[in-house]
């Protein structure tokens, strides 16, 4: 059983589930739980896949996860929101429509391009990522999905800035762009360069990008649900009162722990937990 501190503070989350654990709500919970936290949700989308690949995503429906939602949040003050694969513009709705009853952070990954398959989404992306702006706190896009939210070809260093940039601009939130897959040079006002031996992730907000730097782990891109561990860390920190600097280097260090001893509950890809 699992056993929570006094006063853990709980965090919602908003996530597909994946049957292998791997990613999605079941990986979230575990992520939130070993950071202190309690966590409290609703599935958005039932997936098909293994440890090998995603094969299929069906979004479920909209007024029923804006229904748990709402009852939830009418009785339960979560201290963060992590969101992950809405699979529709519907969904991405209803939950703006229930986030109406928090003022907690939010933390969204997109969740556009899984490195293990395609998923599906119903309705347009331009509504889903509209009526879930105004609510962020963070976005935490790689760089395929950075490209697909912005229109912008993002595959440098350099891209990621000028993007990331200019996403958050457009939605008034800060961009988390996970820079595990980025190469090439660039720079803002010099101080970064991604012709270094690590990783850099970059937190950008329409008037300045913050570098966040670590390690590149062998192997790492191969490791299922670094992103999902990624974005969960965040909320979980942020709803221990970190700023949101601080949260995503903590949760930066805590994904890159995990990477380096990855669990192997399947024939294809390790898991991050």
């Amino acid at each position: 059983m699992i056993g929570f501190p006094s006063g853990a503070p709980d965090v919602l989350i908003c996530a597909g589930l994946d049957p292998s654990g791997g990613a999605g709500l079941i990986a979230d919970v575990r992520v939130i739980s070993a950071l202190g936290c309690r966590p409290v949700g609703v599935v958005t989308a039932l997936t098909v896949q293994n440890t090998t690949a995603v094969v299929d995503a069906e979004p479920l429906g909209a007024d029923r996860v804006r229904e748990q939602l709402e009852f939830l949040l009418s009785d339960i003050e979560v201290r963060a929101v992590k969101i992950g694969m809405i699979g529709s513009s519907a969904i991405a709705e209803a939950i703006s429509r229930a986030l109406a009853l928090t003022g907690a952070p939010v933390v969204w990954d997109p969740i556009l391009q899984p490195s293990r398959g395609e998923i599906r989404f119903v309705g347009r992306l331009e509504d889903a990522v509209a009526a879930l702006a105004p609510h962020l706190t963070v976005l935490t896009p790689n760089s395929g999905e950075l490209a697909v939210l912005t229109g912008m070809a993002v595959a440098s260093v350099a891209d990621a800035i000028v993007a990331g940039r200019a996403l958050a601009a457009r939605l008034g939130t800060a961009v988390l762009v996970k820079g595990g897959h980025l190469g090439g040079h660039g720079s803002v006002d010099g101080s970064v360069d991604g012709s270094v031996d690590g990783a850099v992730d970059l937190l950008c907000h329409a008037d300045q990008v913050l570098p966040l730097r670590g390690p590149r782990i062998a192997g790492g891109e191969h490791v299922h649900g670094t992103g999902c561990a990624l974005s969960s860390a965040i909320a979980a920190h942020l709803a221990h009162g970190m700023a949101l600097v601080d949260a995503c280097r903590a949760a930066k260090d805590f994904v890159a722990a995990r990477i380096a001893a990855p669990v192997q509950p399947g024939r294809g890809a390790p898991a991050i937990v």
